[in-house]
Order: C-alpha cells, then structure tokens, then sequence
C-alpha cells in the first residue's frame, strides 16, 4: 500500500512542497521565538508607539517637510523622501550619460573611443565609496565662499554651500498632489487599454479621452492640495543665500558620484547590446538609404532593448540599493535617519524592519516595471 502510494509521482511532488513550508514555517517561527525570548530576558520592549513620540533631533534637507518637533515616522518618510529623490534623479542622469558613453565607445573616431574607454576603464575600477568621498571632497575644499561665488549663469551660483538654482516655492500639500498624481498616471496606463475596448474607441481616441480625465483629476487634486506656486530666486544674504533651489554639498556629491559610477556600467551594458546586433541590420537600413544615425535609433537600438533590459534592470535595482552609501558624505537618506531613531530610541528591529520594507517595495517596484516595459519589447513569435 505504501509502495503504491510513493510510486505516485504527484504525491511525491506535493509531499516533498509541503515537507519545504513545514520547515521553512518552523526555522521562521523558531528565530521569532528566539528572538522575542531573549528579548524579554534583556528587558528590551518591542512595538511601534514610538512613531507617535517627537523625534527631536534635525534632517539637515528633506523633500517632506520636517521639524524636529514632528514624530518618527515624519521622520521615517523624510528618509523615505530622500532616498526616492536620490534613486530617480540617479536612474534618469545615468541612463542619459550611459547612453552617451556607449555610444562614444563605439565611435569611429579614435579620440573619442579612447577617452571613453579610459573613462570606462578608471571609472568602474574605483569602489563606489571612493567616488562619493572624491567628489565630496573636492566640492567643499575647491569651491569658493559665498560671497565670491561662481555664477556660471544668471541666478546660478555655485559656492561652498552648495549650489543655488531659481526655484518655486510651493504652498499646500505638495507632497500629497505627487503622490496623488503619481497614482493617478498608474491607473491611467493601467485602465486606458481596459477602457478602450469597453468603449471600442480606437487608441487616439481613448488617449485623448483618458487625458482629459486625467486633466481633470489633477486639477481638482491641485485645487483639493491648496497648491500654490511663487518664483524664488537666490539671493545672497550675510553669510549665504536665501531664497532658490538649494542643492547642498553632500547632495551634489552624491548625485555627481552615483552618476558618474553607474553610467559607465549602463554605458557597457547599450555598447553590448547593440553590438549584439546582426550586421546585417545596418547593411539594411544603408540599402533602403538610410543615414547611420537613422538606423541606429529606429533599427539598431528597438531590437538591442531586448537584449539590454534585463541587465539593465539589474544596474537600477544596485543603483537603488547603492543610495544606502549616502551615509559617506552625509546626505540624511532613509539608512542615516534609521541609524539616528535606533540610537534615540533603541528600536533597532522596528527600523530594520522599516528599511528591509521600504527598500523592498522601491526594488520590487522597479523590477516590476522594468519587466513590463520588457514584455513589451520582447519578439513576439506566431
């Protein structure tokens, strides 16, 4: 009977699954307990009230507005803000700059290949950390003090203390409307295609009329945020500017560091890619009297995305995660603000916990999307 029954291969299969979860179940719940038992025994309190209390200690910028006085989880979504800001400013400027250093790597000319593997070559081959600290240093040592700024442009300066931009001062619950607007975009590219099959309107129809909800949508959200916007230029007042976009030192370096570092991996990854390309695509285009520049961009590069999005998507998921080294210089991303609430409340698995979870969703999230836009790319075979 029992030979039988382990002659089933299908038993066997769902035996052998149930086997894994038991003991994947079991070692979890086993760290738990252990965890919570030892716990107890250093009379170490566990649980999230603390979110509710002040946090009391400063974020030297943040793109959510916070004062010391707010609580800890203010102060957790301040290092959510920045580590968010630091990852999309860093994924779009490398993505720019690698296209470039891919495509000089592959230039006919010879000076321009070369300076773009020499750049390739003594960029990777610097640890990331050095890089952030490099560029740091050289930004707070070389730059001069305010008063003698460089003003590269009108209302541009750019000093010891960072670099100063014409901005727009924002009044309302800015954050609320990108969040807002943010989800509303999702839904948008989720649900048009839905919408335009219910209705049976062709794809610029459905556009345009999607749009225009969208439209709508935002400007009652604007309206709903109270959002108002009020020109501010930099102006220099005592010992520093006022007014403007401030970009301070350790977020210059940051930027200037995690661009530099990661376009050149990015900038390998296109030269693969297209190079991966048949020949004979080029000979192609040049016979149906297209120019180089012609056939890279509407031949060449769609059939090289679909060897260059899945590395790619690898490249952003570490440039995600390599944000956590903001703490070299400095920048208060979501890392330095934990580090700061488990040394003020000791709450160490909490905010651990907080971070893997954050930066779990950023991840997940971009890999999502990065395997979507694939599929969208990949060949399809009939």
């Amino acid at each position: 009977m029992l030979s039988s029954l382990w002659d089933n291969q299908r038993l066997r299969s769902w035996a052998g699954q149930i086997l894994l979860l038991a003991l994947f179940v079991g070692t979890i719940w086993w760290l738990v307990d252990n965890t919570l038992t030892n716990l107890a025994v250093r009379s170490i309190r566990v649980g999230w009230d603390f979110l509710s209390r002040p946090a009391s200690f400063p974020i030297s910028e943040s793109i959510v507005p916070y004062d010391p006085s707010n609580t800890f989880l203010r102060a957790y979504l301040a290092g959510i803000g920045n580590t968010l800001l630091i990852s999309a400013v860093a994924i779009v400027l490398s993505t720019v700059l690698g296209l470039g250093v891919g495509l000089a790597r592959r230039s006919r000319h010879p000076l321009i290949a070369g300076l773009a593997g020499v750049f390739v070559t003594m960029v990777r081959n610097v640890p990331l950390i050095v890089h952030l600290l490099f560029w740091y240093a050289l930004i707070t040592t070389t730059l001069p003090s305010p008063r003698n700024a460089l003003t590269p442009l009108p209302g541009v300066f750019l000093s010891v203390r960072g670099l100063y931009l014409p901005g727009l001062e924002v009044a309302g619950q800015g954050w609320i409307f990108c969040l807002g607007a943010v989800g509303g975009l999702a839904l948008w590219w989720r649900g048009g295609r839905v919408v335009e099959r219910r209705l049976n309107l062709t794809a610029a129809r459905g556009f345009v009329l999607l749009g225009g909800l969208y439209a709508a949508f935002l400007a009652g959200l604007w309206a709903a945020c109270g959002i108002g916007l009020t020109p501010s230029l930099p102006r220099l007042a005592g010992f520093n500017f006022d007014g403007g976009l401030r970009l301070s030192p350790e977020l210059t370096a940051l930027v200037i560091g995690l661009v530099v570092y990661t376009s050149v991996f990015i900038g390998e990854i296109i030269r693969g890619g297209i190079d991966a390309v048949a020949r004979g695509q080029w000979e192609a285009g040049r016979a149906v009297g297209l120019s180089d520049r012609q056939t890279l961009f509407h031949i060449i590069v769609p059939q090289a995305l679909r060897i260059i999005i899945p590395p790619l998507t690898s490249q952003y998921l570490s440039t995600v995660k390599n944000s956590t080294l903001a703490v070299a210089v400095g920048f208060p991303e979501l890392g330095l603000v934990v580090g700061t609430v488990i040394n003020q409340t000791g709450q160490a698995i909490e905010s651990i916990l907080v971070l893997l979870a954050v930066f779990l969703t950023v991840s997940t999230g971009v890999s999502l999307f990065m395997n979507w836009y694939n599929a969208r790319v990949a060949l399809v075979t009939r």
